[in-house]
């Protein structure tokens, strides 16, 4: 059983993808993509070529759990990746995944010139963490 997680943004999408047990995150990285059809098809293809049975999708909340236009975008892409031919995500409360991202990278001394390169990358790992942590 192989998982990916995605914390899907207008410019950059994280990617996380746990080993092939599913146990535990592996390779995260970011992709470029501002069009969402392309990038559902995008990921539906690296779904098929990593053997992705598990696809989950961060559904950004507010902090009171009410839903706005950030969680509506996430559900969209979510049927968008289901109809590219993705495994059909299971949305995942990502509330304060960005800020820990941006507290792991400061903790880390990267420079922050790839500091944001590297935010939606880690949003996605711990998103990915975290839905491992429930299995």
């Amino acid at each position: 059983m192989r998982v990916m997680a995605i914390d899907y943004g207008d410019a950059r999408i994280g990617l996380a993808v746990s080993d092939p047990l599913g146990m535990i995150a592996g390779e995260a990285w970011t992709l470029s993509e501002w069009d969402m059809s392309r990038a559902a098809e995008t990921i539906a293809a690296e779904c098929l070529e990593r053997g992705i049975t598990e696809l989950v999708l961060g559904l950004p909340l507010n902090m009171d759990g009410s839903e706005g236009p950030r969680a509506e975008k996430s559900r969209l892409f979510a049927a968008m990746l289901e109809q590219a031919g993705a495994p059909r995500p299971i949305l995942w409360d990502e509330r304060r995944t960005s800020v820990d991202a941006h507290r792991i990278l400061h903790a880390s001394g990267l420079k922050m010139k790839n500091h944001r390169q590297k935010v939606d990358a880690v949003a996605a790992s711990l998103i990915l963490e975290a839905y491992l942590g429930t299995k």
